[in-house]
């Protein structure tokens, strides 16, 4: 597990730094110019010395590889540059967001593994039931289902309609103080929708994984010994089943992480989402980079928690092979 773990963190580096490239070689063609958006309406006015000059207080006159290099290594000291639009370090913007938006995350992949395992394998247990119809239409019909039209609805239902929870925001209207309770009750519709947003591939995979398993000669034969339907399903077809499920904790990241920005939007969450997107919007290099290694990290450790959980629950698969 360990040699693994290492190889994995060997291959991130070269990745980390093709990434953080990219981004910059991608933000010096973009039409948008930094010096603008952080002059703000006083570049309508200001003369060119004047913008030149703050051209080069922000560095963006220099070259590309210039720019990319110097921030890479004043990075690797712990230093992230300054955000030209936030107008604060890009570690404290990071800091003050980055909880907000892993707790949303968290919350929202353990209601998709939960929910998704559950309906999963009762509707393994019969297949072509009414159950496995019904929920398996909705999961087609789910996956097709944008984050944001799904989040805009439960809006519309939940807290216009039924007015039972908040529409958005981490704390309730003319709250000076964030409370528990007060975030418990804001996180849920959310962390709901971007978990049912995620549901459908785990319900899908698990479906599939145990009623597979089910036809297996080894469960047959627990079967036949006379252990209880019960033990059939949860000591043995469960655990074969859920392999497939394991290999998509690494690939579902990506879908989650661009998920949990649209959702934030959506429900004004004070995550990154909307740092994420004046960073884009505004060319804000040194923030645009951090952002981008953070979700690219991200990745590449579900795809490592995916591997080790894989190899945990079936004892074939060698992690030093």
């Amino acid at each position: 597990m360990a040699r693994m773990a290492g190889r994995r963190t060997l291959f991130a580096a070269p990745v980390l730094l093709v990434v953080t490239f990219g981004v910059f070689a991608v933000a010096a063609a973009s039409p948008f110019d930094p010096v603008k958006a952080y002059a703000g309406t006083a570049g309508l006015t200001a003369s060119q010395d004047d913008l030149d000059q703050l051209r080069a207080n922000l560095g963006v006159d220099q070259p590309l590889l210039t720019r990319w290099w110097n921030w890479l290594t004043a990075a690797l000291t712990g230093d992230l540059g300054d955000s030209a639009v936030l107008r604060q370090p890009v570690a404290d913007v990071i800091g003050e967001r980055l909880g907000w938006s892993v707790l949303l995350a968290a919350t929202a992949f353990l209601v998709a593994v939960l929910l998704g395992t559950g309906l999963g394998v009762l509707a393994a247990r019969r297949p072509g039931g009414l159950l496995d119809r019904a929920v398996s239409s909705l999961a087609y019909t789910l996956e097709a289902a944008p984050a944001f039209w799904l989040g805009l609805l439960a809006i519309w239902f939940f807290a216009l309609k039924l007015d039972v929870l908040p529409a958005g925001g981490l704390t309730d209207t003319a709250s000076d103080t964030v409370t528990t309770g007060q975030v418990a009750s804001h996180l849920v519709l959310p962390a709901a929708v971007l978990g049912i947003s995620q549901l459908p591939w785990f319900y899908l995979y698990v479906r599939q994984g145990v009623a597979d398993a089910l036809e297996e000669d080894p469960v047959r034969g627990a079967r036949a010994r006379g252990l209880s339907e019960r033990t059939v399903l949860l000591g043995h077809a469960l655990r074969s089943g859920m392999l497939p499920m394991l290999t998509l904790v690494g690939s579902r990241v990506p879908e989650l992480i661009t998920g949990a920005l649209l959702v934030e939007t959506v429900f004004s969450w004070p995550g990154i989402a909307a740092a994420t997107v004046q960073a884009a919007t505004s060319v804000d290099f040194p923030l645009l980079a951090a952002l981008t290694v953070l979700a690219t990290a991200a990745v590449l450790l579900g795809n490592l928690l995916s591997d080790l959980l894989y190899g945990l629950a079936d004892p074939r698969v060698g992690f030093d092979g």
